[in-house]
């Protein structure tokens, strides 16, 4: 491969973006020795490190406003980015500049070395690589108090496992997920996620799944470290109000402390909780008060999780079985009288036939649309249309041509599945379409990939025709 001339920022972006064409996966030691090339940024910093299979990114969104609320300055490394890539990159809740961008991504691109690359050898950073050296030099050019580190995949041979010093690390909920690369089990996934434990360093833990427990168990054992563990035990519905969630927390330097969640997404109650405890464990009530928790706990707003990008239209991240089975059991509790209308895509590397087998059996949708996403990675159209028909149809459907007019009876829209299912060619045309036949006090919610609410958002950003 051969150097280019690269001066802005969007030809940095476009290099990002090919890198997958012509990189493969390196190893740990690899990422290591350039991390340490490019200086150490990382021992310069107090990082959280957080894995684990959904709610990785809202975790770190709660203790960064915890710990800006505390008046901290925090830095925050997550994937992926829904609209604009510097999304990965927030220092005081802002993206850094292109031009900071496009300064970081030339120091590593300067600082590889074209003439073994020219001749088919050397190193050259993963796409995911590239932007986590991009993360550590930006951060360290910041007088941050805290670094919060999002692994991308898994957590052992994740690059951001290559750094060398952590003050806590926080799992979250662990589920079947990319299975191909982190195996076919619980306990063999929480394995790969148990990676990021460092010997001495506490561990922070989703405790619901028992083979995950037992993991994290047997390594904090081995390595010295103590475990908090966060379970359902440790947190309560109090009330659900305009849209809000109110919830009571048991933490150890606080007691019990009320909490307000500006969403209607209940799966965030455990987020929330394990947000707080890794706040607890790392300031032990020292300078963040129960008042800094509850002011950054309220103001928390994280993308695509459950989000109202429009009235009554809800996006939610829901990519894998277990966020599907998380955004249903909120859906079925949002007391919509008027009907609901699921937009539905998704990318082909996901166990998608159960995800959708969820959806038609839980007869909460009147009306479904499947849409063509704009990535390499879609799923097929149509293929996504049969199985809402075939699980629709084993789930009680009265018929696979079904128009949806049974949603004007409420006690029928909440007992029977609709198999109508309409495919569009775009995100864009199927959204036009649905805002077009929305009905009074009807809800649309979105769901089924990350990318898919990347181009909704996107759409919008561009005032689309018709949106």
């Amino acid at each position: 491969m051969e150097k280019q001339n690269i001066t802005t920022f969007g030809e940095a972006v476009s290099y990002l973006y090919a890198v997958p064409r012509f990189t493969s996966k390196n190893t740990m030691e690899d990422t290591k020795e350039y991390l340490h090339r490019l200086g150490d940024p990382d021992r310069r910093m107090h990082i959280i490190h957080v894995a684990g299979t959904n709610g990785k990114g809202s975790v770190c969104a709660y203790m960064r406003y915890i710990l800006e609320a505390a008046g901290y300055k925090v830095a925050l490394f997550t994937s992926p980015h829904l609209v604009d890539i510097r999304e990965r990159f927030l220092v005081k809740g802002q993206m850094v500049s292109e031009e900071a961008f496009l300064k970081a991504f030339l120091q590593i691109y300067e600082g590889l070395d074209w003439e073994e690359l020219a001749r088919g050898k050397g190193y050259h950073p993963t796409f995911f690589e590239y932007l986590f050296f991009m993360a550590m030099i930006l951060f360290d050019r910041e007088d941050i108090d805290y670094c919060i580190l999002e692994t991308g995949l898994g957590g052992r041979l994740d690059a951001t496992n290559a750094v060398s010093r952590k003050e806590l690390s926080v799992i979250t909920r662990i589920n079947l997920d990319h299975v191909e690369y982190l195996g076919s089990t619980i306990a063999q996934i929480a394995g790969e996620k148990a990676g990021i434990m460092k010997e001495g360093v506490p561990l922070v833990f989703s405790d619901v799944e028992p083979e995950a427990t037992r993991v994290f168990t047997k390594q904090g054992a081995n390595l010295g470290s103590m475990l908090y563990p966060v379970s359902r035990n440790d947190y309560a519905f109090l009330n659900f109000n305009n849209k809000n969630i109110d919830f009571s927390l048991h933490t150890e330097y606080y007691g019990y402390i009320r909490l307000t969640l500006h969403t209607i997404a209940r799966y965030q109650m455990e987020n929330a909780a394990l947000a707080v405890r890794a706040i607890e464990v790392l300031d032990k009530a020292r300078t963040i008060t129960a008042q800094a928790i509850a002011k950054g706990v309220g103001a928390c707003v994280w993308q695509g999780r459950m989000e109202e990008l429009l009235p009554e239209v809800y996006v939610d991240g829901a990519h894998n079985d277990d966020g599907i089975r998380a955004f249903l059991e909120t859906v079925s509790q949002d007391g919509v009288e008027g009907g609901r209308t699921l937009l539905f895509s998704v990318v082909q590397d996901k166990d998608y036939r159960h995800m959708i087998e969820r959806i038609t059996s839980s007869g909460l949708f009147c009306k479904i649309a499947v849409a063509h996403m704009h990535t390499g990675r879609a799923a097929d159209l149509e293929s996504m249309r049969q199985l809402f028909i075939q699980k629709g149809k084993a789930a009680g459907c009265l018929d696979a041509q079904h128009t949806g007019a049974d949603c004007d009876n409420r006690e029928n829209a909440q007992t029977q599945v609709s198999c109508q299912c309409t495919a569009y060619d775009s995100v864009q045309d199927a959204f036009r379409a649905l805002l077009k036949n929305k009905r009074q006090g009807e809800r649309i919610y979105i769901a089924g990939s990350l990318y898919l609410v990347g181009e909704l958002k996107e759409a919008l950003m561009d005032n689309i025709e018709g949106i």
